[in-house]
C-alpha cells in the first residue's frame, strides 16, 4: 500500500483550508482519507471533489440509486471499505 502525507484539516492554511471547508462531512465536519490524500495539492483536491460531485449527483441516465449502486461493486472488486 503506498503511503501518502497527509495535512490534517486542523493542521491545514490557506488554499487547503479553504478547500477543506468545501469538502467537509457537513454533519460532523470530518474530510474523508479518500480526499486528504489530495492535499499536497489543493488544486487536484478541489477538483477530485468537483468530479466525484458531477459523477454522482450530475444529469445522467442513471439515477441516484443506480450510480451509488454501481459505485459500491466498483468498490467491493476493488477491496475499498468505500
Amino acid at each position: 500500500m503506498a503511503w501518502i502525507r497527509e495535512i490534517l484539516p486542523e493542521n491545514a492554511e490557506d488554499e487547503l483550508a479553504e478547500v477543506y471547508g468545501k469538502v467537509a462531512e457537513p454533519t460532523n465536519g470530518t474530510v474523508d482519507n479518500i480526499l486528504r490524500v489530495h492535499g499536497l495539492h489543493p488544486k487536484l483536491l478541489a477538483d477530485h471533489f468537483e468530479l466525484y460531485i458531477t459523477a454522482m449527483k450530475g444529469s445522467s441516465p442513471l439515477s441516484r440509486a443506480q450510480r451509488e449502486m454501481i459505485a459500491v461493486v466498483v468498490s467491493a472488486l476493488n477491496e475499498c471499505h468505500y
